[in-house]
């Protein structure tokens, strides 16, 4: 996908791909050379690389449903090149890849030309900066269902947690069993 091309869809809904987990609905707010930024309603603003778009549609009859309001002025970053928006993601909680297998969520360390290396649970990641098809400030639903768990966790009964504590060491216990087994047949 071209920047000239790009530019007669602005401020349009489009579909970015056709389908499967990397595919989006959204309104196209920018466009550069190497990247586009558009508005989600579930991820709200994505960047997008250009040379990993297979295909861009526009229903031009009825449109796309689309009820995102459209966010203040400033409030994405408009850069020149893709590689300047992933920098200024650093140190903040993104998301990579949308869905599928390839999909990381974590906070964004180091960027090179080369690489980026971010911090997800207990890994550290590191992800060839040519593999990156799009990045996004970590999701609003990350942080609801974090809540929700928090919640849910201070309303279980001493007895409940007492239980389940209890559960884990065993299963732990007989993990341990097994693997001294297996290092004693050695």
């Amino acid at each position: 996908m071209n920047k000239d091309l790009l530019l007669t869809l602005m401020n349009k809904v489009i579909r970015v791909d056709r389908g499967g987990p990397e595919s989006r609905i959204g309104k196209l707010m920018a466009a550069e050379d190497d990247h586009f930024v558009l508005l989600t309603e579930k991820d709200g603003i994505v960047y997008y690389r250009t040379q990993h778009i297979k295909s861009i549609s526009l229903n031009s009859r009825d449109g796309m449903e689309f009820s995102a309001e459209d966010p203040a002025a400033g409030s994405y970053l408009l850069a020149p090149d893709f590689k300047a928006v992933v920098s200024s993601l650093r140190h903040h909680w993104v998301k990579v890849n949308r869905g599928g297998p390839e999909m990381l969520e974590g906070i964004m360390d180091e960027v090179s030309d080369d690489y980026i290396t971010i911090f997800s649970k207990e890994e550290v990641i590191r992800l060839a900066m040519y593999h990156v098809r799009n990045i996004s400030l970590g999701t609003k639903e990350k942080t609801n269902e974090k809540n929700n768990s928090e919640a849910k966790d201070s309303n279980e009964s001493p007895n409940n947690k007492t239980e389940n504590s209890n559960k884990q060491k065993n299963e732990n216990a007989v993990n341990d069993r097994g693997r001294n087994a297996r290092n004693r047949r050695r």
